[in-house]
């Protein structure tokens, strides 16, 4: 019956065609800032649209749970989107060698770094699992969702960060990028692969940034943030389900107790 009502809601899937159709007429909006570059891409206009909607009279109370289990959807047909793209892309990841591999280590660091800081000094509860396992992108948003449910505090703290990424990721990444780039010594190419977090987005701008300033090194680039991106895409979520997430578990655990909880609230 519930599925029925989705269907039957003509007025949300009128807004959700106009919102996509704005978004896409305004495009990619793309600023140069010394050495970085702010990638604005459609997803944001789309979900900044969305926002504004929220607060005036067209989008009802209806509309906005009708709109939740789209979600899960979405994100459901986008990992069996990057399921197909993995296969074809095996040849480039094992030309690409070890160091790409390694790359997954550094994944752990919003573990070490954001759940002590979400747990003791926000006093975060388990909202804080679904922020820190990850950088939070559409194969992290599938696994939460998978595990925990979408209302669920996981399933909440996961969206918000993806929500963050679109948001603020790519003007982030576009500008550090750049700013590594131009007063640090390490090679483009070692940028380029650590541009592959599994994010189109973040990825995009990144390469944008190093390609302004290394147009000599563009195909280089290209092909190194691709194939650092696929594995991202193609191991992360593994790396995500069996070493990320139950180790977020543990050590929120132990921070709640710490703080004085029962470390599973």
């Amino acid at each position: 019956m519930a599925m029925m009502d989705l269907i039957k809601d003509w007025r949300l899937h009128l807004l959700v065609l106009g919102v996509v159709l704005i978004a896409e007429t305004i495009g990619t909006i793309r600023i140069e800032i010394g050495p970085g570059v702010i990638m604005l891409l459609p997803m944001l206009f789309a979900i900044v649209i969305g926002l504004l909607l929220f607060f005036t009279p067209l989008v009802k109370e209806k509309q906005s749970k009708h709109a939740e289990p789209i979600i899960t959807l979405s994100v459901t047909l986008l990992i069996a989107k990057i399921g197909v793209t993995i296969g074809p892309g095996l040849a480039d990841l094992i030309a690409a060698g070890p160091a790409l591999l390694l790359q997954e280590v550094g994944n752990f660091g919003t573990i070490f770094l954001a759940l002590p800081i979400a747990v003791l000094l926000f006093n975060m509860k388990r909202e804080a699992i679904g922020m820190t396992h990850s950088v939070g992108r559409e194969p992290n948003l599938g696994l939460i969702y998978d595990k925990y449910g979408f209302e669920s505090p996981e399933g909440k703290g996961v969206t918000t960060v993806y929500i963050f990424g679109t948001v603020f990721g790519a003007m982030f990444y576009g500008l550090i990028a750049g700013f590594l780039a131009s007063f640090t010594p390490l090679h483009p190419l070692s940028l380029a692969m650590a541009a592959g977090v599994g994010s189109g987005s973040m990825m995009a701008a990144a390469v944008g940034s190093l390609v302004g300033l290394y147009p000599e090194l563009e195909p280089q680039i290209v092909a190194f943030a691709g194939a650092s991106n696929l594995l991202t895409y193609s191991t992360g979520l593994f790396v995500s389900m069996f070493i990320a997430l139950p180790m977020t578990e543990k050590l929120y655990t132990v921070f709640r107790k710490w703080k004085g909880g029962e470390g599973k609230e």
